[in-house]
């Protein structure tokens, strides 16, 4: 079964509750990109002001991540020497922690450490090779991640069809293996990564800003009106976001059962 995953990169924990008050009735996982500024040009939530001192509180206890008793969270760390931290995601609540491969000689030993207490996935960019991920996988991460993008840490960039083989190849290799794509993915692009393998899809500018990276002609204005099997109120949802956010959500759905009815 594939799975939408909404990606965001908020800039503070109220942006970051309000996208996740517009997707929670559609979604069991919403995904959060952090960034620190050691592989990324740019800084965002909770390496902030604010930001170091609302994690302390949810690290704490004192205040938890925005609905949390409705969505799990997973949190894609972008950052050197993610080992550091891990243990703080893991208190803060986040039910998977994604680490890229290419940033820490870590991994392995964070993988014996944590296994079995949170899901691990190992992130991948475009140009390193498949076979670096085989020594984690056997020793036990959850899933993988494939970037869809050449430069990680910009929503809305665009796609890099380099990443369907990379699928297609892992896929053959550990044909049960939970594969997701992030980065690049819409309306266009979801038909080729769901046939080269991939499982979950992370998508964030083509669910939150109408404006970027639909695909050709995929605004998503005419799919409000069909049917999902479910009754979706958003009369009383509070948020800047909620508008066309929950049908692209539906189109994205849509399309994936499609696929998976074709597969039968």
């Amino acid at each position: 079964m594939v799975e939408i995953i909404p990606a965001m990169m908020p800039q503070s924990f109220k942006e970051m509750e309000e996208k996740v008050d517009a997707v929670r009735r559609r979604v069991k996982t919403v995904h959060l990109d952090v960034m620190d500024g050691t592989i990324t040009p740019s800084v965002n939530w909770p390496f902030t002001k604010e930001g170091l001192k609302e994690m302390e509180k949810i690290t704490s206890g004192e205040i938890g991540l925005p609905f949390w008793r409705e969505v799990n969270y997973e949190v894609d760390v972008m950052m050197k020497n993610p080992e550091e931290s891990f243990a703080e995601w893991v208190n803060a609540g986040f039910h998977r922690i994604i680490i890229h491969v290419e940033t820490t000689q870590k991994l392995l030993s964070l993988i014996n450490e944590w296994k079995g207490i949170v899901e691990i996935g190992v992130a991948v960019g475009i140009e390193t090779e498949n076979e670096e991920l085989y020594k984690y996988i056997d020793a036990g991460a959850d899933f993988v991640q494939f970037m869809g993008i050449f430069q990680i840490g910009f929503q809305g960039s665009p796609f890099d069809s380099r990443v369907l083989e990379k699928i297609s190849k892992m896929r053959e290799v550990y044909p049960n293996l939970p594969i997701s794509a992030d980065g690049g993915v819409n309306m266009d692009t979801e038909p080729e990564l769901l046939k080269a393998g991939a499982d979950r899809l992370v998508i964030g500018s083509a669910i939150f800003k109408k404006d970027l990276d639909f695909g050709e002609g995929n605004d998503f204005s005419d799919l409000m009106s069909f049917d999902t099997g479910e009754d979706v109120d958003v009369s009383n949802v509070a948020s800047r976001y909620t508008a066309g956010v929950e049908e692209a959500i539906n189109s994205f759905k849509k399309l994936a059962n499609g696929y998976s009815e074709e597969k039968k």
